[in-house]
């Protein structure tokens, strides 16, 4: 049996976190295989020192970590190298969103041996097994024995990126239940939310059909999906209602919502589990739900819905290669209204082609949807185009190795960071958390900043349940002029009132 150390670094203050799936599902295959310990910065203080003591004072055969683009690579960073210094051989994975969408940046650093694109259950236990106990150096005459083997794989042979063939990803029922002990005290990470006390977190269905420019799923996925079956849905719902005790579950699927005759089954296995539940889901979709499917998901007890809204322009969304209508997003709305669900809406501003003219078209949309459903929440993002394969070169040749490129950042934007240290820079940060682009002028930011004050003043999100009464009718009041008359600039009352009452942000902490 190998050892491995599976590590989560700090993305986010302990408030915000939740269940650590990602390592989670590793753990699960790993069970009565191999050693292994999970290590959560995001709840456990000095996670750098903690890792590099493990492999001090064990020798471990692996260390593994989950990276997302923009905030947790400076902490990646952090522990790969702590870990690097306390024992020079032992071999670092990097697997997760940001060396699966840029493998080579991740490759580039020295304390990177191996990166897992995709889904990396079945490339770890074949890594393990490939392994011959060292990790490769740039001396190496070539890769060590089967690691070439490996799908989903890519690493360096003598400086020089080896990319494996492609590994397919099964569907959820395939893998084992998975280990909430492993994790101590569960408490930790069934934080409060609008839906309940104790808000547990699954991931049903794998991918996404669909193929938005700016989505990294994409670049993951590429437009392959795998839903679950309703059993097993409804078994792990009740593993987290009755083992785990969370009395509320927030499905972070990409996409939950694949078809209506597909979804009835999984609605149906949830209003068995009985708790309160949020999802994604797309406004076409949910659009043309028949009413009965509507009734199955009030019996459900469907809370809230993350809707992919992104544009009030028809041209932009087909540029987007999103595949919506606006007049969908507004039926989805009524929909929502109608039937007691609190659509969660983010909207993709300022787009390289025509930036300025989209945005006004966009905000001005945004209170159409709010006229409709003055509960839905609202969240305004900046487009951020993703890596994508070059569909022509997957059709001319099929068997080869495609991996998602991207040499700039916009039609005339900067070239893409070539390692993880320039991915930490401020401004690609922004970049990749939908925070900024380098095509908006000074004027756009200022617009999309004031217009996002005004809007969350005036209609305090729901997902704040530490937010008195008294402070949301203040920010409430304070905004209702501004909101009325379309008067967004320079708002210092409202960001005062901000600092005084202080109000969760749904875009940068999520649930």
């Amino acid at each position: 049996m190998s050892r491995v150390l599976l590590v989560n670094p700090r993305m986010c203050s302990p408030r915000s976190a939740r269940l650590p799936l990602s390592l989670l599902h590793l753990g699960a295959v790993l069970e009565g295989r191999h050693e292994y310990a999970i290590l959560d910065g995001n709840v456990e203080p000095g996670c750098a020192a903690r890792a590099a003591a493990a492999v001090r004072e064990r020798r471990h055969d692996l260390v593994g970590l989950t990276v997302m683009p923009g905030p947790q690579v400076g902490p990646s960073i952090e522990v790969s190298r702590a870990v690097r210094a306390a024992d020079p051989e032992v071999p670092i994975v990097w697997g997760g969103y940001f060396p699966s969408m840029y493998t080579e940046s991740a490759l580039n650093a020295p304390y990177v041996d191996y990166v897992a694109r995709g889904p990396g259950e079945e490339t770890l236990l074949a890594l393990l097994d490939a392994l011959p106990g060292r990790r490769p150096t740039a001396a190496d005459s070539g890769a060590p024995a089967g690691i070439e083997a490996v799908a989903g794989l890519s690493f360096k042979r003598e400086g020089v990126p080896v990319h494996n063939a492609a590994r397919a990803f099964g569907a959820p029922d395939g893998y084992p239940p998975l280990p909430y002990g492993r994790l101590g005290d569960l408490g930790r990470y069934l934080r409060p939310s609008f839906m309940g006390r104790r808000t547990g977190v699954h991931q049903a269905a794998i991918g996404c059909r669909y193929r938005c420019r700016f989505c990294g799923v994409v670049t993951v996925f590429d437009g392959h999906t795998r839903p679950p079956a309703a059993e097993h849905l409804r078994r792990a719902g009740v593993r987290l209602r009755d083992e785990v005790g969370a009395d509320c579950v927030q499905l972070v699927d990409n996409n939950f919502f694949d078809t209506e005759a597909g979804s009835l089954p999984l609605v149906e296995a949830l209003a068995d589990v009985g708790l309160p539940w949020w999802a994604y889901a797309r406004a076409d979709t949910l659009a043309g739900f028949d009413p009965g499917t509507w009734r199955a998901l009030e019996r459900s007890k469907l809370r809230m819905v993350y809707i992919g809204a992104e544009a009030a322009s028809p041209e932009a969304l087909k540029r987007m290669r999103k595949g919506t209508r606006p007049h969908q997003t507004l039926e989805a709305a009524a929909l929502c209204r109608a039937h007691g669900v609190i659509p969660e809406m983010s909207f993709v501003l300022g787009g390289p082609e025509d930036p300025e003219s989209e945005l006004e078209e966009t905000l001005g949309f945004v209170k159409r949807v709010k006229r409709i459903h003055p509960e839905a929440e609202v969240i305004l993002y900046v487009y951020t185009p993703t890596p994508q394969r070059d569909p022509a070169a997957v059709r001319a040749d099929p068997s080869a190795v495609h991996l998602p490129r991207q040499s700039r950042y916009g039609p005339d934007g900067p070239a893409l960071p070539a390692t993880p240290e320039e991915w930490c820079e401020p401004r690609w940060i922004d970049y990749v958390c939908h925070r900024d682009a380098p095509w908006l002028t000074d004027r756009t930011r200022r617009r999309i900043r004031d217009f996002a004050t005004v809007l969350g003043c005036r209609f305090p999100t729901v997902q704040d349940v530490d937010l008195p009464r008294w402070g949301r009718a203040t920010l409430r009041e304070l905004s209702r002029w501004r909101y009325a008359t379309g008067v967004y600039g320079r708002p210092v009352e409202l960001r005062l009132a901000r600092r005084l009452i202080p109000l969760r942000r749904p875009e940068a902490e999520g649930l």
